[in-house]
């Protein structure tokens, strides 16, 4: 499964929440492209401020989840596949773009809460995606 950005902040966010039970459950293989780093980074402040973590332990708790998320550099990833990604998701957020295109490489499913993602992606069927609800649900969690 491809961990999408905004589930990361969500478990960041919170001491305790039922995607941190996901995340470390070991139930599932999660996935998500190097940039992953840039957006947790461009947001860092306002991760620490809504978790009320020092820049320390969120920088703990960060390394502890990627314990958790096998990280794939985008350069392994095929130029077709790269810009057959940025044209899915160019009308709704290119940063998107690198999770869509280990979706692809990878073959299996994004997991999001980005309902404006979410929608959009369902609507094209370019891309499987999947919400807390339906991933608790698959799990049995």
């Amino acid at each position: 499964m491809i961990i999408d950005t905004n589930i990361l902040f969500s478990s960041l966010l919170k001491k305790e929440n039922i995607i941190k039970r996901i995340i470390f459950s070991g139930k599932v293989e999660l996935f998500a492209p190097y940039s992953i780093f840039i957006e947790i980074f461009n947001h860092k402040e306002k991760i620490i401020k809504y978790s009320q973590l020092t820049e320390t332990e969120l920088t703990e708790l960060l390394y502890i989840h990627l314990t958790k998320i096998s990280l794939v550099n985008e350069k392994m990833i095929p130029l077709s596949i790269l810009e057959t990604a940025q044209n899915i998701v160019k009308e709704i957020d290119e940063s998107d773009a690198p999770f869509v295109a280990l979706s692809i490489y990878l073959n299996i499913p994004i997991w999001s809460g980005d309902k404006k993602l979410i929608n959009f992606l369902r609507s094209t069927k370019a891309i499987e995606i999947v919400t807390i609800t339906e991933l608790l649900s698959l799990l049995k969690i």
